[in-house]
């Protein structure tokens, strides 16, 4: 099974407290259902100082968002898309756009 969207694609958010915000997915968690988008979904920690983070306090991070909850934006076309899995060649699944029905993964 391919993944719909994967790291570094960049997706907007449909639903919730980011509704119409844009980023780039820096994490997939598959079994999960949840992604990691870059500056969105904000969460507050308290954490303690430490040999990691000198500095404790209220620190904010990123929280995983359920990947139902955006969209993929085509590089092609721009727009918030679909995706469709094609088959080329010898059996090689690719990413396809259903608006523009061009590959959103690129040859390698």
């Amino acid at each position: 099974m391919i993944a719909k969207i994967k790291k570094n694609d960049i997706v907007t958010i449909i639903k919730g407290k980011d509704l119409g915000k844009s980023g780039k997915v820096l994490k997939v968690f598959p079994k999960e259902g949840k992604i990691i988008v870059e500056k969105i979904n904000f969460v507050k920690r308290h954490t303690r100082p430490s040999q990691k983070v000198q500095q404790g306090g209220i620190l904010e991070k990123e929280a995983p968002i359920s990947i139902s909850n955006v969209m993929l934006i085509c590089n092609k076309c721009g727009a918030k898309t679909k995706v469709k899995i094609g088959v080329i060649g010898e059996g090689k699944k690719v990413r396809i756009c259903k608006k523009c029905n061009e590959m959103i993964d690129e040859s390698k």
